[in-house]
C-alpha cells in the first residue's frame, strides 16, 4: 500500500471564507502595490550585522526541550538565539550555560507575565542592529527546510522583503500518553495534519523599520508589519506572496514549513497547561484542546528526519 505523506502539496488546515469578486480584486491589487513598492525602494539601512539569522523566544520551564531545539536550529543554519526567561524554576541554566559561554545565546530575564509581544519588541529595540534577520518562534516549533538543505538558503531569497511568514504544520501525539523526556521530540512525533495551518510565525528583516505602536502588530509573531518610507507593509509568505488577512491556497511544493509540536504526549500537554502561558492570562491547553488538535493529525511526515542522525551525533547520542 502506498504511504500518503503530509507534505505533497500546499493546502490549508482551516477553510477560508469565500471572497466576493470585489474583495479578491482589492486583495490582489494591494499585493501588487506592495510588491512593486518593495522593489522600488531600498531597505532603511544597509549596515553590516554581527549575525545573519537569529531567533528570539520567550520560555518558561522548558529545560527538558531546550538542548534539542538549540542543536537542531544550529544544524539548519541559525547563528544566534535571544532567550527571554519568563520566571523559570526548572534549572534551565545548566542546559544553556555552555551556549552562553560560546556566545551562541544571549539571555534576558523577563519577569513580566503574559507579555510575549512586549518581549519580542524589546528584542527588536535592543538587538536589531546585531542580526540581519530575527525570527520569533517557540520551543515547540521547528523550522524545516523542504526545498533547500539549510534555512539560510531559503531565507536569502527574501533579502528585499521586510518580513517572511512560515506556515505551521501541526503534529499530534501519535497515541502517546506518556513518554521518556530524554528522547527527541522530532523523533517521537511523526503524525501530522494533512494540511498546513493558515497561520505561522514570522522572520523580521532588521534592515527595514518595524511598525511601532500599531494594532497591526498586536500579534506580530503571526503577521509582522514594517514600514518603508512611511508606508506600512505586511510580511510575505514562503512563496513570496504578500500576506494580508486571507491567504490564497496553491498546489506549489512547500519550500519550508514550521513543525508545531503543539500537543506532544497527553501527559506533557497536561503539564504544559499547568505552567500557564506567556501570552494568554488563562489556561489554554486543556484536554479538549489536546483531543481536538490530535484528531486532525493523521498522516506521516518525515521531512525533518533528514537531520535526525546528524542531530544525534551533535548531541552526543551515540556510542563513543
Amino acid at each position: 500500500m502506498k504511504s500518503k505523506t503530509g507534505n505533497a502539496t500546499f493546502t490549508f488546515f482551516r477553510p477560508l471564507k469565500r471572497q466576493t469578486p470585489i474583495q479578491l480584486a482589492k486583495n490582489w491589487s494591494l499585493r501588487w502595490i506592495y510588491s512593486m513598492y518593495t522593489r522600488l525602494f531600498s531597505p532603511a539601512d544597509s549596515d553590516e550585522r554581527k549575525y545573519h539569522i537569529s531567533v528570539c523566544q520567550i520560555f518558561k520551564d522548558e529545560a527538558p526541550y531546550l538542548k534539542e531545539w538549540i542543536e537542531y536550529h544550529l544544524l539548519i543554519g541559525i547563528d544566534h538565539f535571544y532567550f527571554y526567561d519568563n520566571n523559570s524554576t526548572d534549572g534551565y541554566e545548566k542546559v544553556i550555560q555552555p551556549y552562553i559561554d560560546r556566545g551562541i545565546i544571549t539571555l534576558v530575564k523577563w519577569p513580566k507575565k503574559h507579555s510575549q509581544v512586549e518581549a519580542y519588541e524589546d528584542c527588536i529595540r535592543r538587538f536589531r542592529k546585531e542580526s540581519d534577520w530575527i525570527g520569533f518562534i517557540d520551543v515547540d516549533e521547528f523550522i524545516v527546510p523542504v526545498a533547500t538543505k539549510t534555512f539560510p538558503e531559503f531565507l536569502d531569497k527574501f533579502s528585499r522583503k521586510p518580513a517572511v511568514l512560515i506556515y505551521w504544520r501541526f503534529f499530534g501525539s501519535g497515541g502517546m500518553i506518556q513518554r521518556d523526556l530524554n528522547r527527541l521530540v522530532i523523533e517521537d512525533f511523526t503524525v501530522a495534519s494533512e494540511k498546513l495551518y493558515s497561520k505561522g510565525k514570522c522572520f523580521y528583516n532588521t534592515h527595514y523599520e518595524y511598525l511601532w505602536d500599531s494594532k497591526l502588530n498586536k500579534s506580530m509573531f503571526h503577521c509582522l508589519w514594517t514600514r518603508i518610507h512611511g508606508i506600512p507593509v505586511p510580511p510575505v509568505d514562503c512563496f513570496g506572496r504578500f500576506f494580508l488577512k486571507d491567504c490564497p491556497a496553491t498546489r506549489k511544493p512547500i519550500p519550508v514549513q514550521l513543525n508545531h509540536y503543539a500537543v506532544k504526549s497527553f501527559m506533557e500537554h497536561r503539564e504544559k497547561n499547568k505552567k500557564g502561558d506567556v501570552y494568554y492570562d488563562k489556561p489554554t491547553h486543556g484536554d479538549s484542546v489536546f483531543f481536538g488538535r490530535d484528531a486532525r493529525c493523521s498522516v506521516p511526515d518525515y521531512q525533518i528526519y533528514k537531520y535526525l542522525a546528524q542531530l544525534k551525533v551533535n548531541m552526543g547520542q551515540y556510542p563513543h
